[in-house]
């Protein structure tokens, strides 16, 4: 009991300092950046510098919501980012991000804290995207 409540405490800890490598940033945009704008773009409308290389269509991320009658489809869109599920965007061409999260955080907390991290760092990005909807 004492180690899972350490390893839960280290994935907290983990998490906020998270939050304070990304400085003035919020996190979830600070994700943005350094995984999805180079397909994507820092705007998010799919002209990111990798893009054009792709065999796939980067999709604009700004109207998730307008393509989905004005409602976010914010549990999707976490699920192909997550790409753990089994649901994989852009033709699977898009990387499982879910596993690079949490490998990422294993080692400065272990694997239970880990995939904790995985989720906040995952859900820090999903919300972003609810930030940058264009309706």
């Amino acid at each position: 009991m004492m180690k899972r409540l350490v390893t839960f405490v280290a994935a907290v800890l983990a998490a906020s300092s998270l939050s304070a490598m990304a400085g003035d940033m919020i996190t979830g945009q600070y994700e943005y950046m350094n995984h999805c704008a180079s397909c994507h773009g820092e705007s998010g409308v799919g002209d990111g510098p990798i893009a054009g290389i792709l065999t796939v269509e980067v999709p604009d991320l700004t109207v998730l919501a307008n393509n989905n009658d004005g409602e976010f489809p914010f549990l999707d869109t976490l699920m192909v980012i997550d790409g753990r599920t089994g649901v994989r965007g852009h033709g699977s061409n898009m990387p499982v991000w879910g596993d690079t999260f949490e490998a990422e955080a294993t080692d400065k907390v272990g694997i239970y804290g880990a995939e904790m991290v995985a989720r906040g760092r995952l859900l820090s990005l999903v919300e972003y995207l609810v930030s940058i909807q264009q309706f």
